[in-house]
């Protein structure tokens, strides 16, 4: 990086809160599924992947952006309330959390400041999203249905490149890749397989399905960025393109090794930041969330785990960024992570497990059930069998710069010993700065959460009118309300609200059940 551009990229979080339109920055997030940075930008020669290479033309370009689980709930439930998932409980894959009550959804930040919010369609937060949370979220929701004026926040996300389309019967398949043409299908014969995987015809076909999946995901970022240039907004507006954890794959998804959790995230800010820069800046995806709420100009909310990185309340970069496991699906396991620039340190809680547990759903993979098959026989060799091994470590060590596959343990080389003892009290302090629940068992949680197994209803709003001002308030901890006007899709309640037209409220919170509905008189 040279020095203009390093200025440049410096400067970018102090640069204009208003766009060429004098208006709010719009906002948009493209996210994908199970995707690592198997893409052309970032080097990868197997990938097609012309629109997202296109993209990083465009913008800033991260080499160290990292999910906090490697696998979907626990980390959308990070993103979307900008927490460590153990910290809040929703760190199972598939629960149910009830947050603390200063936990919301940091969309709410952004409707109250006046964003039209849109998601269109995931959510899986580990917890049902309130009222509060989303203007639309639907497989119709888009910024074109916004208010005329308003500033909008968008999720677009695609759900092609899930592991489960690797694995997706023929047909399936080929409707997924209609688009491609037949020099972007990607040959199993070139694939270059990372160092644990037996190379064998079977597992050289689900990793050029992976890449022909990816390739067909980046169609439809190409078709998303082309509908904001039709529009008339690309000048506007923000576009953050990321993948929600690693490649859907055996020993990266679920796991906390870079394969699992290190993820693609691109910038596009016109005019803010430089075409074509390149940053290894610290990134954990539980930072978007912050990072959206300051590129529209409001403060970050004190308690979030998440901090900004572009925007006028941006924070110092990070210096470590954390990852984590718990159970998956039905197989209980307890794995806390560390990363900085270079080093991978891993803390194994339940050593006495093997890595290759089993689990229904990850074990639909054909690679897995021929690494599987070949362990059985006795036919792995060198990093192969590393996944096999029948129990794990209690700490491990990688030089990720190095041993980008991360498969030479130093954590029991002395050389490394300074390295390690580093990284170790880096992970002791985070677990105790956040509260982290990684030792609770599960079912003492969920009594905590929900004595009894009973669910919580959040309390009806109580309703005042004063000068023809409707003020509403609810008891319960933690909650938010949302209005109606004659019948009209929920706001999110911020502020007093004229006294005109048929009003209803209703309140929520997370992991609770909404509120009556009151109506005011």
């Amino acid at each position: 990086m040279n020095a203009m551009t390093r200025r440049q990229l410096l400067a970018a979080p102090l640069l204009a809160q208003r766009s060429p339109s004098g208006k709010p920055w719009n906002i948009l997030w493209v996210s994908c599924e199970d995707t690592s940075p198997d893409l052309g930008c970032y080097g990868d020669a197997y990938a097609r992947t012309p629109n997202i290479d296109r993209l990083a033309t465009q913008g800033l370009r991260y080499t160290h952006a990292f999910s906090t689980y490697g696998v979907c709930a626990p980390c959308r439930s990070s993103i979307i309330t900008a927490m460590y998932p153990a910290s809040i409980g929703t760190q199972h894959m598939r629960s149910q959390g009830v947050p603390p009550p200063e936990v919301k959804c940091f969309t709410e930040s952004l409707r109250a400041a006046g964003y039209y919010c849109t998601n269109n369609v995931k959510t899986d937060y580990n917890f049902a999203p309130p009222l509060t949370a989303w203007d639309e979220v639907s497989n119709k929701a888009h910024w074109r249905n916004r208010p005329a004026g308003a500033p909008f926040f968008a999720v677009m996300n695609f759900v092609v490149s899930h592991e489960s389309q690797v694995r997706a019967p023929e047909d399936v398949y080929r409707r997924n890749t209609a688009r491609l043409t037949p020099d972007q299908f990607h040959d199993p014969a070139k694939a270059v397989l990372p160092p644990y995987y037996p190379d064998t015809p079977l597992v050289r076909k689900d990793w050029a399905r992976l890449h022909d999946n990816i390739t067909a995901m980046d169609y439809m970022v190409g078709d998303t960025l082309r509908q904001l240039e039709e529009d008339g907004l690309a000048d506007s507006t923000i576009v953050f393109f990321w993948g929600d954890h690693g490649r859907g794959l055996p020993r990266a998804k679920r796991w906390v090794y870079d394969s699992g959790t290190r993820v693609p995230l691109i910038v596009r800010w016109p005019g803010q930041i430089a075409p074509g820069t390149v940053t290894d800046r610290l990134v954990s995806l539980l930072d978007l969330g912050p990072t959206a709420i300051s590129l529209a100009g409001v403060p970050v909310p004190r308690h979030m785990h998440g901090q900004a990185f572009m925007g006028p309340h941006s924070a110092r970069p990070r210096e470590h960024v954390f990852m984590a496991r718990d159970r998956m699906d039905e197989t209980y396991d307890i794995i806390r992570s560390v990363r900085d620039k270079r080093f991978r340190y891993i803390r194994n809680y339940q050593p006495g497990k093997p890595y290759a547990q089993y689990i229904s759903y990850m074990d639909e993979m054909p690679t897995l059930r021929e690494m599987r098959r070949l362990n059985a026989a006795g036919k792995l060799e060198g990093a192969q069998k590393l996944f096999f091994r029948p129990e794990k470590p209690v700490e491990e060590l990688f030089d990720s710069a190095n041993d980008p596959h991360e498969v030479n343990d130093l954590a029991g080389d002395p050389k490394y010993a300074a390295e390690l003892t580093r990284l170790r009290l880096v992970h002791e302090r985070f677990m105790k700065e956040t509260g982290d629940l990684a030792l609770m068992r599960e079912a003492a949680l969920l009594e905590r959460m929900r004595p009894g197994g009973k669910w919580s209803t959040t309390e009806a709003p109580v309703l005042s009118t004063a000068n023809g001002q409707v003020t509403a308030r609810c008891r319960t901890p933690g909650a938010s309300i949302a209005y109606s006007v004659d019948g009209s899709r929920w706001l999110l309640y911020s502020k007093p609200v004229a006294a005109q037209g048929r009003l209803r409220f209703k309140a929520c919170r997370i992991g609770y059940h909404d509120s009556a509905e009151v109506a005011s008189e």
